[in-house]
């Protein structure tokens, strides 16, 4: 392994989502992540080909059967070792199998114990159901996602997920692991989406409070489609371009390039009752040239403009391969490690796995004794692939 995160140990009790989305983070950078599986899940023989999901990358897997006695013990025997360990369980679930953040500082005063939810550890919604769009929802993040006069589109599940749970889960464990170094204490880091999703929006409480964004007027503000100068536009053969010219400078040079600097319609930039006109006048513009054409015109410029690509058009753009944003591991084109280190740099040696497949070779790695890993197996309290 390499990266800045080498050297430390850390337990993933397998989850869906934002759980092995932040695995993967902390395992891109180097940590030695074990992902802990359930052995209902094994499905005998590891396939030669690799898994499929590409965010289960970097790690080991083992299968461990968390309802038997000795399948508890055998992951407390991984958490002595451990640096930290990570679960996205509804509230409650890993106290009653005997894992929870007691059972394990017990074992181990100096864990790291991240737990990623939806709602968090307490609160009216706690214990219910949930997902992506449901946590942005209640964040105060969703209703300002689409064009006025439309409902809400919900952003994938790129914010609840990914950017304010799976990444806050990450950075919350770093956190914590840097203050354990200090005080030779762990802690439990208490992930929320709901909570995250809501941090992502702190610049639009700003602008609120300045009368820059209107939270009754979505898809009238700067951001949020409302703008002329900051959208995307259809081209002539059906792709999209971006427009993000926000700066006198940059709307300067939109006007230069478009051919409209001399138009005193656009001369007021930010009169926003002037925003829908000039709206439909760059549209029916755009409209007249090809994607490809104006990018000719307008990429290597500071309009602030880009072509908007799909993921494999993205995985071919010039810029991108020069920067190797994309990589292919054993025939699958994903996401580099991001972002970049001056010295340790991390590197993708581990692919996706199969559940169970290095059961043994964990337990065995880990220090637990061989015939009692072939006791375990015997037991069913563990599984290889």
């Amino acid at each position: 392994m390499s990266g800045p995160l080498t050297g430390y140990r850390i337990i993933e009790i397998a989850g869906i989502g934002p759980g092995p989305f932040a695995a993967m983070l902390l395992a891109d950078m180097g940590a030695e992540v074990i992902r802990v599986e359930r052995v209902g899940a094994v499905r005998g023989a590891a396939e030669a080909r690799p898994h499929w999901d590409v965010m289960l990358r970097g790690r080991r897997n083992v299968a461990l059967d968390l309802k038997q006695p000795d399948g508890v013990e055998t992951l407390l025997s991984l958490v002595d070792s451990a640096d930290a360990l990570i679960e996205g369980f509804r509230p409650g679930v890993t106290e009653r199998l005997g894992i929870g953040p007691d059972d394990c500082s017990a074992r181990n005063p100096k864990l790291v114990y991240g737990r990623m939810t939806g709602w968090g550890q307490e609160g009216p919604y706690a214990s219910s159901a949930g997902h992506d769009i449901n946590y942005i929802s209640l964040a105060g993040a969703l209703a300002h996602f689409g064009r006025a006069g439309e409902a809400p589109v919900p952003p994938l599940n790129m914010v609840g997920d990914f950017g304010g749970g799976g990444m806050f889960l990450a950075y919350g464990v770093v956190c914590a692991l840097l203050e354990a170094q200090r005080s030779g204490k762990g802690q439990v880091v208490d992930a929320a989406m709901v909570d995250g999703s809501a941090i992502l929006m702190t610049m639009f409480w700003s602008f609120s409070q300045i009368g820059m964004f209107d939270e009754q007027a979505r898809g009238t503000n700067l951001l949020d489609t409302g703008a002329h100068f900051y959208d995307v536009y259809e081209c002539a053969d059906g792709g999209y371009i971006s427009i993000g010219s926000i700066e006198p400078q940059f709307y300067a040079e939109l006007m230069r390039l478009t051919g409209l600097d001399g138009d005193d319609d656009f001369a007021a930039q930010m009169d926003q009752s002037r925003w829908p006109e000039l709206k439909e006048r760059l549209t029916a513009l755009f409209a007249t040239k090809t994607r490809d054409e104006w990018c000719e015109l307008m990429e290597h410029t500071d309009v602030c403009f880009a072509p908007v690509l799909t993921m494999s058009d993205a995985a071919q753009h010039p810029h991108n391969v020069a920067r190797a944003t994309f990589v292919d591991v054993d025939g699958t084109m994903q996401p580099a490690p991001a972002p970049r280190f001056s010295r340790s740099a991390p590197r993708l040696d581990q692919r996706p796995a199969h559940a169970g497949e290095h059961t043994r070779a964990v337990l065995a790695d880990w220090g637990v004794a061989e015939e009692r890993i072939d006791a375990l197996l015997d037991s069913g309290a563990i599984a290889q692939a």
